[in-house]
């Protein structure tokens, strides 16, 4: 894996929440009264905390080029600018609550503030300073993998008849604009034509997901060293934003978006090269991740069978633990009446309702999202009696696999979908959360890890489709991971706050935000500038110069396979990418389901049905 990335490193001083329950959160106050008591709690004597947001533009080239009509496109290039204004908009709140912005920026105009950064576009070559929160430091990676030569992407998508799933991948990448031109479509009949789409730089993006997450991983667990010598300079957690996401992926099942596993991969990847034998992944997207349980289930179920047999064998009795496969425990919250779900299809119903706890070497816990009737309801009841329950059963598994250790790590899976400002089309049976959920369960997951797992945690972006879903998610959610040192104010990303983000940041011609008002608040005059360093606009590069995609599109009708149908062939050629950008959607929620007939032949699901999953916003929503 190549890495080139430069970092800022600062610091922040954390406090101990020692003096309260661990197994008893879910509690909260409003976030502005929370922050407000902890100025009370002791100080803890631990490293500081410090977060490194990990950014990568080759996830930019996934797109869509099977028509140029993208209404009906929701997982798209631009979910990855609005998470950046959330991210900035946080780190310009964080600054302020620090007293890092200077009293001057009051007066300064947003051509001064862009102009004064014209020089400084790049992160990777920009000063220290210009990140002022001493918690954060953001890095644009430009880590990548190979799919067919990278032993974590091997152990959850590889097959024992050899890497079938992932050459067949990147030969569907590699020939997506010649099947386009002779069949209509770059993806196999019988495959949801909407949420899986390829084109021939989308290998790029998938490669840049991972080499990122991995660069996490590494960052985060040399950062936590038990090494009493060791000096941690780097983060003890992170956030890395990539697309497409990967929680629906299974071993060889591409599904609702995802092609490849991140955070499954992000895992195998921590056991393989550091050792960690205990993994906890906390999936908080509105859908339920089928892809990530199924793998889950398969290690586990292969580290039981190696437990077993070597405790009914004398000769390997006394193995390293390390030789074994890790234990891992996967925990979710979401809506039972969405994909996969949504069609009420019993394998994927009784799926997403799992709850078993150590018998055949399985942890999972699954909890349904439910409707709430206000802030109290929700804190009170919802999230204090049923969706903290997640982190509860992550603490049982923990303490009955040998407690706190140096083998431990967290994941988040992190979707935004089931925020409360999510397209209604996409969450359209009510089962929202309060966009302060994404701080308070991320802040109480931190708790936790900090407990069991020397503070490391690894947050991977999964769903989230609207502009201010996805906005808004993140800026909580960064603010959650930084900790409870900042006085964090959940007025911070209420409507008004966030209309006036929008306002301030809205793209115009040639794709520059608004320049209209030049008489802005400290906190959004310090959001562009920092957005114009996390989101570096470039011209995108021009498509093959013989190809162009249908000018109008005719769906199929879909027949039933042939036995003898096949895949595309693998070319022994090198593959050729094509570097393009992509377009703005908008658009409808609709959602059937395939028959297991209809299916690839060759990547027939041994472990997950395939549904489809078709999202369109509705027009006019952000």
């Amino acid at each position: 894996m190549s890495t080139q990335a430069a970092d800022s490193t600062i610091k922040i001083e954390a406090r101990s929440e020692a003096d309260s329950d661990p197994l008893g959160i879910g509690t909260p106050l409003p976030l502005h009264q929370v922050s407000s008591e902890s100025d009370s709690r002791p100080s803890s004597s631990k490293a500081p905390i410090y977060v490194k947001i990990y950014l990568q533009d080759d996830c930019l080239k996934h797109r869509f080029i099977r028509s140029r009509d993208t209404s009906s496109i929701v997982e798209r290039p631009e979910r990855l600018r609005a998470v950046k204004i959330g991210l900035a908009a946080a780190i310009a709140r964080i600054e302020e609550a620090e007293g890092a912005l200077k009293p001057s920026d009051a007066n300064v105009s947003v051509e001064d503030e862009l102009a004064a950064a014209l020089g400084k576009m790049d992160i990777a070559t920009s000063d220290a300073g210009l990140i002022r929160a001493r918690s954060i430091s953001v890095t644009r990676s430009t880590a990548t993998v190979d799919l067919l030569d990278n032993a974590a992407v091997k152990y959850v998508h590889g097959d024992i008849d050899g890497d079938v799933y992932l050459q067949t991948l990147k030969a569907w990448a590699r020939d997506s604009e010649d099947n386009i031109t002779k069949k209509g479509s770059e993806m196999p009949e019988g495959m949801p034509p909407l949420d899986l789409y390829l084109c021939p730089s989308s290998i790029d993006a998938i490669q840049g997901a991972i080499g990122a997450v991995c660069q996490a991983v590494d960052a985060v667990i040399a950062s936590t060293s038990i090494n009493p010598s060791v000096v941690a300079t780097g983060p003890q957690r992170a956030f890395v934003a990539v697309r497409p996401p990967g929680h629906h992926c299974g071993e060889d099942t591409p599904s609702g978006f995802c092609f490849v596993n991140n955070v499954a991969i992000g895992a195998a990847h921590a056991h393989l090269k550091h050792g960690i034998q205990r993994v906890v992944i906390l999936d908080i997207d509105l859908h339920h991740g089928n892809g990530t349980q199924s793998i889950v289930w398969q290690i586990n179920e292969e580290t039981y069978r190696q437990t077993l047999e070597s405790e009914q064998s004398p000769s390997e009795t006394n193995a390293p633990s390390r030789t074994r496969g890790p234990q891992i425990f996967y925990g979710s919250i979401h809506d039972i009446l969405s994909f996969p779900c949504e069609d009420g299809k019993v394998s994927f119903v009784q799926a997403a309702s799992t709850s078993i706890h150590g018998s055949h070497g399985q942890y999972i816990e699954n909890i349904h999202l439910q409707t709430y009737s206000s802030e109290t309801h929700f804190w009170e009841v919802l999230y204090k009696e049923q969706y903290s329950t997640l982190l509860r059963r992550a603490s049982q598994f923990l303490d009955g696999t040998g407690g706190p250790g140096d083998d431990v790590m967290f994941f988040i899976s992190c979707g935004f979908d089931a925020g409360e400002h999510e397209y209604p089309s996409m969450s359209r049976h009510n089962r929202k959360v309060p966009t302060s959920f994404y701080h308070q369960f991320t802040l109480d997951t931190c708790t936790f890890a900090d407990i069991y797992a020397r503070g490391r945690v690894v947050s991977v972006l999964e769903g989230g489709y609207s502009d201010r879903a996805l906005s808004s998610g993140a800026m909580a959610h960064i603010c959650g991971l930084v900790g409870d040192t900042v006085r964090v104010d959940e007025r911070w990303w209420d409507l008004e706050n966030l209309i006036k983000l929008e306002k301030a940041t809205k793209a115009r011609k040639f794709g520059h935000p608004s320049q209209g008002n030049t008489d802005l608040e400290p906190w959004l005059a310090r959001t562009l500038e920092l957005l114009s360093h996390l989101d570096v606009y470039r011209t995108p590069p021009q498509p093959s110069r013989n190809w162009a995609p249908p000018k109008s599109r005719a769906l199929r009708e879909r027949k039933k396979l042939s036995r003898n149908s096949s895949t595309p062939e693998v070319a022994s050629k090198p593959d050729k990418d094509t570097q393009i950008s992509a377009p703005v959607s908008s658009s409808s929620l609709t959602s059937t389901s395939v028959s297991e007939s209809e299916t690839v032949d060759s990547l027939s699901a041994k472990k997950l049905p395939r549904v489809i999953l078709h999202v369109r916003p509705p027009e006019g929503t952000s």
